[in-house]
C-alpha cells in the first residue's frame, strides 16, 4: 500500500501540475513560479538539504515547462498569435543564457536562490502593473509585422532572460511578457502566444544546465537524471500538459486588461511568499 504521506506528495504536485499547465495556456508562462514553492516543499518534508532541494526544483521545473509550454505554443499558434521569428530568435539567446544561469545555480546557496527567485517575479510584476493600461491596438490578436525591429534587441532581452530562467527555475515568461507589452509593443494575446516559443528554449538549455551539473551529486533523489527529479517531473507533467489547452482556451475569452491584473496578482503573491515575507508576518 502507499503510505499517506507519499499519496498526499503525489497528489499536491498532480493539482499543482493542473495548476502550472492552466496558467501556462492563460498566461503564457512556463508556471514555475508556481510549481517552485511547492516541489521545495515537498522534496524538504522528505528530508532532502533546503539548498538541494531548491536546485532540484529548479532543473525539475524547468524539464516540466519543457512540453506544457509546448502544449501551450501549439493552441495559440493555432488562433494566430505566435510571432515566430521573434519568439525563435529570443529562444536560442535564451537557451545559451539559461545553461550559464543553470551552471551558476548549481553552485550557488539555496537561500540566495530563492531570493533571486522572488525579486524578479516582484519586478516583473511590478513593472507590468505601472505601465498603464493597455493601449486598444494591444488588445488585438491580430499577428503584426515586425520585421523593422532590431535582431540585436531579440537576441540581447533573450539572453538576459535566459540567465534569469536557468538562475532561477522560471520559463522567463515572468519577464518576456512584461518586456514585449511596455519595449515592443506587443498586444497582450501576441505576447503571451510568443512566450510560449522563447520559454520552450529557455528550459531546453537549463535542463541541460541542471542535468550535467548535477550529475553524480550525493543525497538526490531516486530516479534522478542530475538535478531533475524524474518522479516529480512524471507527476507534474502529466497534469500540465493536458490542462494547458484548456488555459488557451480560457485566455482567447478573457480582455487583455483582465489577463494582465490576473497575471501580476499571481506574481506579487509568489514573489513575496519566496523572499519570506509571509513567513516574516507569522503566516
Amino acid at each position: 500500500m502507499i503510505s499517506e504521506p507519499l499519496a498526499l506528495y503525489a497528489l499536491v504536485l498532480l493539482v499543482t501540475g493542473i495548476i502550472v499547465g492552466f496558467a501556462c495556456g492563460l498566461l503564457g508562462v512556463g508556471g514555475g513560479f508556481i510549481m517552485v514553492p511547492v516541489q521545495i516543499w515537498a522534496l524538504t518534508s522528505t528530508g532532502i538539504d533546503p539548498t538541494l532541494a531548491t536546485r532540484i526544483a529548479f532543473g525539475t521545473s524547468l524539464a516540466v515547462i519543457l512540453p506544457t509550454s509546448l502544449s501551450g505554443c501549439h493552441g495559440h499558434s493555432c488562433r494566430g498569435v505566435v510571432l515566430w521569428r521573434p519568439g525563435i530568435t529570443m529562444g536560442l539567446s535564451g537557451l545559451a543564457g539559461a545553461f550559464l544561469g543553470g551552471t551558476v545555480a548549481s553552485h550557488a546557496p539555496g537561500d540566495l536562490l530563492k531570493m533571486i527567485f522572488g525579486i524578479v517575479v516582484l519586478l516583473g510584476a511590478l513593472r507590468l502593473l505601472f505601465a498603464g493600461k493597455l493601449q486598444p491596438g494591444q488588445n488585438s490578436q491580430t499577428s503584426v509585422d515586425r520585421s523593422k525591429d532590431s535582431l540585436l534587441r531579440y537576441i540581447l532581452w533573450g539572453m538576459a532572460v535566459g540567465i534569469v530562467s536557468g538562475l532561477t527555475g522560471i520559463g522567463g515568461g515572468v519577464i518576456l511578457i512584461p518586456a514585449m507589452v511596455i519595449a515592443f509593443g506587443f498586444g497582450m494575446y501576441q505576447a503571451i502566444g510568443t512566450s510560449s516559443v522563447a520559454i520552450a528554449f529557455n528550459s531546453v538549455g537549463g535542463i541541460l544546465a541542471y542535468a550535467i551539473n548535477g550529475w553524480g551529486v550525493a543525497g538526490l533523489p531516486a530516479y534522478s537524471v542530475g538535478y531533475i527529479d524524474l518522479l516529480q517531473f512524471a507527476l507534474l507533467a502529466g497534469g500540465s500538459v493536458l490542462a494547458a489547452k484548456y488555459g488557451v482556451n480560457a485566455a482567447h475569452r478573457l480582455p487583455a486588461e483582465k489577463l494582465k491584473y490576473i497575471f501580476v496578482a499571481l506574481m506579487i503573491f509568489i514573489g513575496l511568499k519566496m523572499i519570506g515575507v509571509f513567513g516574516w508576518m507569522g503566516f
